[in-house]
């Protein structure tokens, strides 16, 4: 069996101990020892992540300016990215509509009304969006300084200066030949690092899931069996366009994508974040063909602006909301909602649960009380598995078809471009 095979199977024997142990803490223990067992275990996955977000800084920051200095040209860098911002905005916006068309279908506001509501994490929620603004928008999009940038990993920030820099080595050319391969020997070695801390990623599975599990117990689908199930009725849609897609323009080598990102996937589906893949994704995608210029270039910013699966969740979530309270909205109403949440979701790239603190201040935007997302709050980190791991089958698809695009796929069996 190869080394990756371990892995994954290492990871899936980790998520099957985690629901296990998890609903014998459940089942058996007092609320103060659940609470315990939660947030101790819960530092294995944190463990995880703070290994994974040491080297989202560096490793974005020197692929992406390495990608723009070998695209050459200011023409092949705005012709390029002109591609993937065409990619990144249609699907986008066909997953918001997709959200928006299933939740007026299936009326899941009715099911969620009667629900046990969290109202303490609500107020959590709630405290983050005081600061959701315009400024604060621009804010997460501009930095002030890329150290702090990077010590925070802001990784819109990041992008923006790295697009700069990149741009500005590309122009100087020979004259920044020796800081661009500087940075290229840099990316090679984060690459390195990241099979390292990937050994921890069973770990940090078990450690999300059994927390989950003990906290809320398999009793939670119970209550929210039609809402999930709408949910997934969505994402399974929205996978079929996203794939439909994708086979249009690669073919049959999609199934060797789908193989080779599975990894990935299942590490994205059990911690509930795509930050802690964009490392061994990156690594993937050029082992599928893709050029390294182009992965390099394109994965950062799909990260900050191709989030298919968050985009579909929060025009569900938000309308649905309204419904629990009886709100009724017009089309107009809707499609404006759904406007507004193509903006604001663009700035929170790196903002935990960035997809409730985009709902909860939609909210309050169109006087639906915002309090109403403790309503979905239960059911929200098995919603997150699925839409966490819809979100890397969007990046990873873009990526390839934008390398398609630019002729620059390569298949590896084949040693020639596709």
């Amino acid at each position: 069996m190869s080394k990756g095979n371990r892995l994954t199977l290492y990871i899936l024997v980790a998520m099957a101990i985690g629901i296990l142990v998890g609903y014998l803490v459940h089942d058996q223990a007092s609320p103060e020892t659940i609470k315990s067992f939660s947030t101790n275990i819960k530092l294995l996955t944190t463990i995880f992540m703070r290994l994974v977000q040491m080297i989202i800084a560096p490793l974005v920051f020197s692929t992406l300016v390495v990608g723009i200095a070998k695209l050459g040209d200011l023409k092949s860098v705005g012709r390029v990215g002109g591609k993937a911002l065409l990619w990144f905005v249609t699907a986008s916006l066909a997953s918001l509509l997709l959200g928006l068309l299933l939740v007026n279908i299936f009326q899941p506001g009715s099911v969620i009304k009667d629900a046990v509501v969290d109202a303490s994490s609500a107020q959590d929620l709630i405290g983050k969006t005081q600061e959701f603004s315009l400024a604060k928008f621009v804010e997460h999009v501009f930095p002030k300084s890329v150290v702090e940038a990077m010590a925070t990993n802001e990784v819109l920030q990041l992008v923006v200066f790295s697009i700069f820099f990149g741009i500005a080595c590309a122009a100087l050319g020979d004259k920044a030949k020796i800081v661009v391969k500087g940075l290229d020997a840099v990316a090679h070695v984060i690459l390195r690092m990241v099979g390292y801390v990937m050994n921890f990623a069973p770990l940090g599975v078990f450690g999300a899931i059994s927390a989950a599990i003990a906290v809320n117990g398999l009793g939670i689908f119970e209550f929210y069996l039609k809402y999930f199930a709408y949910f997934l009725i969505g994402i399974a849609l929205l996978w079929v366009i996203l794939l439909g897609v994708g086979y249009v323009v690669l073919g049959k080598r999609l199934k060797e994508l789908l193989r080779r990102i599975s990894q990935p996937l299942l590490i994205a589906f059990s911690t509930t974040s795509s930050e802690a893949v964009f490392p061994k994704l990156t690594e993937e995608l050029e082992r599928f063909g893709c050029k390294d210029k182009i992965v390099s270039f394109v994965l950062p910013l799909g990260y900050s602006f191709n989030l298919d699966g968050s985009m579909m969740y929060m025009t569900f979530a938000s309308l649905a909301i309204a419904q629990a309270y009886g709100i009724q909205m017009d089309l107009g109403s809707q499609l404006t909602m759904l406007l507004v949440l193509m903006l604001t979701s663009k700035g929170i790239a790196g903002v935990p649960r960035a997809s409730l603190v985009v709902v909860t201040a939609t909210c309050a935007m169109f006087n639906i009380p915002p309090e109403g997302i403790a309503l979905i709050l239960p059911i929200d980190h098995f919603c997150d598995m699925f839409r966490t791991a819809t979100n890397v089958v969007g990046n990873a698809l873009a990526t390839s078809v934008v390398s398609k695009w630019e002729g620059e796929l390569v298949d590896p069996a084949a040693g020639s471009l596709t």
